[in-house]
């Protein structure tokens, strides 16, 4: 992909420090600037989905904290200390490798806003995206630095058609992954709205569990309980002229990027939408 494409940016969104080992994530990426020039981005997670999956639990925040600094360091060409040793990649140039980090609750959007270059977030919903975006700026401001420099991602679903029931069967599965992260941070604050709205959490309340085995698959389940009030307002659907809609919200609520989740039996014609109508719409 970055050897045909001159101009594209890749990265994970979003790898974690526990399933891999963060020297070879630096690896990976001192290669590949190595080879393409500094076109790719880092995207860190604590690792929610990956390490329950296995029956672990996600890293702390103070871990993918640690772990992003020496990613970052490696692929810079500096001596870091790990594992109680000192590393460094000798042939690195010495590239800035942008660290994106993704969240939902108060600490998440914190440290991001605190140490990272952007911030991704899960979910498309206007009113959720200004509040989590708000925390970050606020959070980068106490910390001396130019809010206006932390990039915003949102990624989301999007399903351009007509068929706006079928649409919604097709992404509920996003609602129940999103869930889970809500659950975590539900079993933390409680209800208190001044840590987190009430639009994210509400509709979790009949949430039984969630079967990691189909985690991100139309169909999935265990995302029965999530509404379709939900789904409208996480994911973005229906025709084109929606589609462009809601793009126009978000860049006016300061999004500078959205990455879209294709898991759906539209995935050519969505993608082929977008290439062909929003993304010039928007230039």
């Amino acid at each position: 992909m970055l050897a045909e494409n001159p101009s594209i940016v890749v990265g994970p969104m979003v790898t974690n420090p526990g399933t891999r080992d963060w020297t070879v994530i630096a690896s990976l990426f001192a290669t590949l600037d190595e080879m393409y020039g500094p076109r790719t981005i880092c995207g860190m997670g604590r690792g929610d989905s990956a390490l329950r999956y296995i029956n672990d639990k996600p890293t702390t925040l103070a871990t993918m904290s640690e772990a992003m600094r020496v990613i970052k360091d490696l692929v810079a060409g500096k001596t870091v200390s790990y594992n109680g040793k000192d590393l460094v990649i000798p042939w690195a140039e010495g590239w800035d490798l942008p660290m994106w980090g993704a969240g939902y609750g108060p600490k998440a959007l914190t440290l991001v806003g605190e140490q990272c270059d952007g911030f991704i977030l899960q979910l498309a919903d206007p009113y959720l995206v200004e509040w989590t975006t708000k925390f970050v700026k606020d959070a980068a401001r106490k910390a001396g630095r130019d809010p206006d420099a932390v990039k915003i991602c949102v990624a989301a679903p999007a399903y351009v058609g007509d068929d706006l029931p079928h649409q919604r069967d097709q992404v509920r599965w996003f609602g129940g992954m999103v869930g889970n992260h809500v659950a975590d941070l539900v079993a933390r604050y409680g209800s208190d709205e001044s840590m987190i709205p009430k639009a994210l959490t509400e509709y979790i309340k009949a949430r039984e569990g969630y079967d990691y085995s189909h985690h991100g698959q139309v169909g999935n389940p265990s995302t029965d309980f999530v509404p379709d009030e939900v789904v409208d307002r996480f994911c973005v659907l229906g025709p084109i002229s929606e589609h462009m809609r809601r793009m126009e919200e978000l860049r006016d609520l300061g999004v500078d990027q959205f990455a879209i989740y294709l898991m759906h039996d539209a995935q050519e014609a969505t993608l082929d939408a977008y290439g062909a109508e929003v993304i010039l719409a928007l230039q």
